[in-house]
């Protein structure tokens, strides 16, 4: 086994990173992520905080996900240099769905929030996953980040309360309410999440109002489309 410089991805804003034995996942999840069984390990990579978008800025893409786009570039010059001779392909983003909260899960990063956004109790919500990477490597596993999370503590919820489209009042989240409120024209959460933006773990990771409008619109816009091409939606019936 051998261990990974990742220090070139920490100063791209790619901050959260955990290799995987892909023979020690559930096999359900292994066959979901390499169904062929091609490949030895995965490198879950991710970030923390504010960093990323700010080098993303600064890169100065003029592209419809510049995010992703930043971040694939990063990974793949950096996967060069670590292990030119390697093989590895890029499974998210792109490609077939990948269920990144359950690889979250195996390497400890991922606490379901009432929202139903990933927390953690040294980013709170302000992390995502950014890069998978399925590869033919031999790198040491990460340990697993151990950890309750940080909603157990919570006995305000303020998130509960916040929330003005009434999308927690229930036991559980409602996506219904949450997609119809985000639709209505006047929405506080058109660009955002208030839900996530009174969540008080880890506030000072808090991603700039730029980013958030940036997830939270593309998002928008995406729960939009869907819903245009439903076989119900008046256009559709033309």
């Amino acid at each position: 086994m051998s261990e990974m410089d990742f220090s070139a991805l920490n100063e791209a804003g790619l901050n959260l990173q955990a290799v995987l034995d892909l023979d020690a996942l559930p096999l359900a999840l292994r066959n979901g992520i390499d169904p062929g069984h091609r490949y030895r390990q995965l490198i879950l990579i991710g970030h923390g905080g504010r960093i990323l978008w700010e080098q993303v800025q600064a890169a100065g893409l003029q592209s419809e996900h510049p995010i992703d786009d930043f971040s694939c570039t990063i990974v793949k010059a950096w996967l060069a240099a670590q292990w030119p001779e390697r093989a590895f392909v890029i499974a998210y983003p792109g490609g077939d769905a990948v269920d990144l909260q359950a690889l979250g899960k195996q390497a400890g990063w991922h606490h379901d929030s009432p929202f139903r956004v990933g927390i953690n109790a040294v980013w709170g919500t302000w992390y995502a996953y950014r890069v998978l990477v399925l590869a033919d490597t031999c790198l040491a596993p990460s340990p697993r980040v151990d950890g309750e999370s940080p909603c157990l503590a919570c006995s305000g919820r303020p998130c509960i309360t916040a929330c003005p489209g009434d999308a927690l009042a229930e036991a559980d989240f409602s996506l219904q309410k949450c997609v119809a409120y985000r639709r209505q024209p006047e929405s506080l959460c058109r660009a955002t999440c208030v839900a996530r933006t009174m969540c008080p773990v880890r506030p000072e990771h808090r991603y700039p109002d730029a980013q958030i409008a940036h997830s939270y619109l593309r998002s928008l816009a995406m729960i939009e489309q869907y819903e245009r091409a439903s076989p119900d939606h008046p256009a559709t019936k033309r």
